[in-house]
């Protein structure tokens, strides 16, 4: 083992329904093309907290990690651009490099890890710990620098709790200024303002958008209030209001250039059709997994010429934006970062992310 690391590292492992427990798990010496990550920070998703309901069997959750190269092959620098010694942020995919979505920068959406149909192949807060060398999730002391792993510097200047906002942040500008193909001046709503919601609001305003309305239920206040900080001019109730009247009235009854729909507490898919303008951009990005779209909207979508887009996750580009964000201070992003836990207490930091614990939480993180 290089001089200065521990032989072992403690780690959260997900095993049984709702529990995790603590494992001391051997820490793998690095080849020429692999290294290791002291972990800082890793933001809790809503995935993990789904992962943790259904008990994995032995898996480290955790995929939006921040962290300090401890350990680093010779390859792995030169193909990384980074040092032992260096903060960087790691993505959850390791993607094969090779397939036809990894040739056009869509790794998220590789599935090379075997034939047709294939589920995703192995990557952060997934992979279960019998796979070697087991540091596959960020609840844990370190990770393993997979040779496929996506590495991004992130600097010394930025605070590592904060850095992993870059997973929600890119998500937003990836599936608001790409995907829905913002301009500037453009009347953009976000339909949910958890996370990701907050993460479409900033990058909206951002990217130049005319006005951002945040939607959402009155319980949610405090991220409503939040959405204002970060550039929302409007918001709206949609349990003390007709949503869509709402939009509509604020925009003289045109409707939106851009609505994300992401929580559907916060409305329905014909709800954001209904405050769409013609040819605007739905961007359905709600978890709402088996639920059908009931009463879609059909002839308003053709009539109107609406685009819908389907939106799922980051890619390179939105991961480099959103850092540079970070970076630039240019917004009260530490309001965001309300809970930080240590690895010992995974298990309180996944509840109280779920809001389970009675407290109010927007970015809970676990690390050092």
């Amino acid at each position: 083992m290089d001089e200065g690391l521990p032989e072992r590292a403690r780690a959260a492992v997900a095993e049984e329904p709702c529990t995790t427990r603590l494992r001391d798990l051997p820490l793998p010496r690095p080849g020429a093309d692999e290294g290791l990550l002291k972990v800082e920070a890793t933001g809790v998703c809503a995935a993990d907290w789904e992962s943790y309901l259904r008990g994995p069997g032995g898996v480290i959750l955790g995929h939006e990690t921040v962290g300090r190269v401890s350990a680093l092959g010779e390859r792995a620098a030169e193909r990384w651009g980074v040092a032992v010694g260096d903060r960087v942020a790691v993505e959850e995919f390791l993607p094969c490099g090779a397939c036809r979505p990894c040739r056009r920068g869509d790794y998220r959406l590789c599935r090379a890890a075997g034939e047709g149909g294939a589920p995703p192949p192995p990557g952060y807060g997934r992979t279960p710990v019998d796979a070697r060398p087991g540091l596959y999730g960020g609840f844990s002391e370190y990770l393993y620098l997979h040779p496929r792993a996506v590495v991004h510097p992130v600097g010394d200047a930025v605070d590592a709790r904060a850095a992993t906002l870059f997973a929600p942040l890119s998500s937003g500008i990836r599936w608001v200024r790409r995907q829905a193909r913002l301009r500037a001046g453009d009347t953009v709503v976000v339909a949910g303002t958890g996370r990701r919601g907050l993460g479409c609001v900033l990058a909206a305003h951002d990217a130049g958008a005319g006005t951002v309305v945040a939607v959402g239920p009155a319980a949610h206040w405090q991220q409503l209030h939040l959405a204002k900080h970060l550039g929302a001019g409007h918001v709206v109730f949609c349990d003390e209001e007709d949503a869509v009247d709402g939009v509509l009235e604020l925009t003289g009854g045109r409707g939106a250039d851009i609505v994300v729909h992401l929580m559907p507490e916060a409305g329905t898919v014909a709800d954001a059709v209904a405050m769409s303008a013609a040819r605007g951009a739905v961007v359905l990005a709600a978890p709402d997994v088996g639920r059908p779209a009931a009463g879609f909207p059909y002839e308003t979508v053709v009539r109107r010429e609406l685009r819908l887009v389907g939106a799922q996750g980051h890619d390179h580009r939105s991961v480099e934006r959103a850092l540079d964000i970070i970076r630039s201070g240019r917004y009260p992003l530490h309001l965001l970062t309300t809970h930080h836990f240590p690895v010992a207490e995974t298990d309180l930091a996944l509840r109280t992310a779920a809001g389970r614990t009675g407290v109010h939480a927007l970015h809970v993180s676990v690390g050092m």
